[in-house]
C-alpha cells in the first residue's frame, strides 16, 4: 500500500512539473532542454534520433527502452508539446519521429556563441 502511495505521488509531481515547466517556459530553447533534462525523454529522443525520418511506432520505442506504455505515453506528450517530436497517425498506428528542423535550432541556439570569447571586468571595474 505503501509503495502504491509513493508511486501515485511521483507520478503527480512529473504531471505538475511538466505542466509547470510548459506554464512558466515560454522560450522554445528552454521547454525543449527542459524537455530533454529527464532519462527516459532523453532515452526516447535519442532512439528516434537513431530511427531517422521513419520513426517509429510507439510499440516498438516501449520495446527498446522497456518503458510501461502509460509511462511511455507520458514522456511523448512532453516531447511533442516541447516541439522535439512529431506524431503521425498511420491507419491505427501512430509514429513518432523528430522534428528535425527543432533539433537544429536547439543545436544552432547552443552554439551560436561557441569560442568567441567572454570580457570579464575586474572587481575595480565593477565598484
Amino acid at each position: 500500500m505503501i509503495i502504491v502511495a509513493m508511486i501515485s505521488e511521483m507520478t503527480l509531481q512529473n504531471r505538475f512539473y511538466s505542466y509547470f515547466i510548459s506554464m512558466i517556459t515560454t522560450n522554445p530553447n528552454a521547454r525543449a532542454l527542459a524537455a530533454l533534462g529527464h532519462d527516459a525523454r532523453l532515452s526516447i529522443f535519442r532512439l528516434l534520433v537513431k530511427a531517422g525520418e521513419e520513426g517509429l511506432r510507439v510499440g516498438d520505442i516501449g520495446g527498446h527502452l522497456n518503458l510501461p506504455p502509460s509511462t511511455l505515453a507520458h514522456h511523448l506528450s512532453t516531447l511533442v508539446d516541447a516541439g522535439l517530436v512529431l506524431q503521425e497517425k498511420r491507419g491505427r498506428e501512430v509514429f513518432n519521429r523528430v522534428d528535425y528542423p527543432a533539433m537544429q535550432r536547439v543545436l544552432s541556439f547552443l552554439t551560436s556563441e561557441c569560442c568567441t570569447g567572454v570580457s570579464i571586468q575586474s572587481e575595480e571595474d565593477a565598484a
